[in-house]
């Protein structure tokens, strides 16, 4: 399964989310640090989720961080817009 599809799978299970955007921004990362090669090292995700609401903006980053398990260690870097 490509990264994408799975970072999409994990957050729509845990968050219901009313907005998910997942943009892969890999390919401006190209011969940078933590480019792999892959094509699936560096992603951007918009996320809105009713379940956010009474979290602060650190518990939010560690609840997508959570979701996404071990896709942590195959992802370089994720940008994160959570509301």
């Amino acid at each position: 399964m490509a990264v994408k599809d799975d970072i999409e799978t994990r957050l729509q299970a845990a968050f219901q989310p009313t907005t998910l955007e997942i943009h892969n921004e890999s390919h401006k990362h190209a011969g940078h640090s933590g480019d792999d090669g892959s094509g699936e090292s560096h992603f951007r995700i918009v996320i809105r989720a009713q379940a956010f609401a009474p979290m602060t903006r650190v518990a939010r980053h560690r609840a997508v961080q959570q979701a996404l398990g071990d896709l942590n260690q195959r992802i370089h870097a994720i940008a994160l817009d959570i509301g």
